[in-house]
C-alpha cells in the first residue's frame, strides 16, 4: 500500500471522508503523522525481510576507520563479512580496540577481522573502525536490516506489512480524539498487537533463526 492508501484506510475506520492527498486537510495531516509513527514502530519490532539490505565499504591501506555510506543510524546488523579474505568479521567493543591500538607497537596490520562502530559522519552515516589496520584494499560487506525512509509522498509504498501499521495509527487516532461510541483505542491497540504477532509468525516460519521481537 502507498502512503495515501494507508491514510485513507485509517480515515475510513474513523468514519471520516477520504482525501486525494495526505496533506488535503488538517485532520489528514494529523493521521499521516500517526501513520509515520506506526511505520517506525512496526519496523523496529522485527527483522523484516523487506528491510534487508547490503552495504559495502572498501578499506584504504593504513586507515583503520571509514564511513558506511548510506547506512544512516537506524539499522541492525545481520552479519559483517570480509569478502576479500572470505571470512566473517567479529564485533569488538571500543575499549578493547583502543587497548589493542595502544599496546601493539608497531600497530598490527593485515586483513581486517574485527569491527566497531564509532560515531556518525557529517552526512549522517555510521562510521566504522576495523582491526587489524588494513594493509591493502579489502571489501567489507555489511548485511543489515535498514529502516525505510519515512513515508512522505502520496505514492511512497510501505515495505513492512500494512495491516499492523493501519491498526496502530487507528489506535493512536482514537486515543487522540477520545471515545466516540465506536471502537475504543484499547481495542484498536489489541488489534494491532494481534496483527503484528500474526505477521511476524508468518514471516518467522520462513526464517526460524529470526524469532525475537518486541511489541511497542
Amino acid at each position: 500500500m502507498n502512503y495515501l492508501d494507508l491514510v485513507n484506510d485509517v480515515l475510513i475506520r474513523l468514519r471520516e471522508n477520504e482525501v486525494s492527498s495526505v496533506n488535503d486537510t488538517p485532520y489528514s495531516k494529523l493521521i499521516s503523522k500517526f501513520v509515520r509513527d506506526a511505520q517506525r514502530q512496526v519496523e523496529d519490532s522485527y527483522n523484516w525481510e523487506a528491510l534487508s539490505n547490503t552495504l559495502t565499504m572498501n578499506t584504504v591501506s593504513g586507515l583503520f576507520n571509514g564511513v558506511l555510506v548510506g547506512s544512516g543510524v537506524r539499522f541492525r546488523i545481520i552479519d559483517v563479512l570480509n569478502d576479500t579474505s572470505n571470512w566473517e568479521m567479529k564485533y569488538i567493543d571500543s575499549k578493547t580496540l583502543n587497548e589493542w591500538m595502544r599496546l601493539n607497537e608497531p600497530t598490527q596490520t593485515g586483513s581486517p577481522t574485527y569491527y566497531n562502530f564509532n560515531g556518525v559522519s557529517a552526512e549522517g552515516d555510521t562510521q566504522v573502525d576495523i582491526y587489524p589496520i588494513p594493509d591493502g584494499v579489502y571489501t567489507i560487506r555489511f548485511n543489515i536490516i535498514q529502516a525505510q525512509d519515512p513515508l512522505s509522498q502520496d505514492s511512497d509504498r510501505l515495505l513492512v506489512p500494512a495491516e499492523p501499521v493501519i491498526f496502530l495509527a487507528y489506535a493512536k487516532a482514537l486515543a487522540e480524539r477520545g471515545e466516540d461510541a465506536g471502537m475504543s483505542s484499547g481495542e484498536a491497540y489489541a488489534l494491532y498487537q494481534n496483527s503484528l504477532a500474526d505477521h511476524i509468525a508468518i514471516e518467522d516460519s520462513r526464517y526460524p533463526d529470526e524469532n525475537i521481537w518486541k511489541a511497542h
